[in-house]
């Protein structure tokens, strides 16, 4: 997968994988259809950080859930 390009299904890959990292139990809280390409090069930057990690911090955890947050769609 050619992560380089913008694209709705790039987006949706990079929301599951980040979700299977974290372990997000609230499944429905982080949903792919929550982003969109327009805030594509943060959530890379999210995708990024958590893919080079092996584990996180509660703290991180938080940290990175509301960053999350702070890129979803305001509709």
């Amino acid at each position: 997968m050619n992560l380089s390009e913008k694209s709705v299904e790039n987006v949706e890959f990079m929301i599951e994988a980040i979700k299977e990292k974290l372990k997000v139990l609230n499944l429905g809280a982080i949903k792919p259809s929550h982003f969109d390409e327009e805030m594509y090069e943060e959530l890379k930057d999210i995708y990024d950080l958590v893919m080079k990690k092996a584990s996180f911090s509660p703290n991180e955890m938080q940290a990175l859930v509301e960053e999350l947050g702070n890129l979803r769609k305001n509709k």
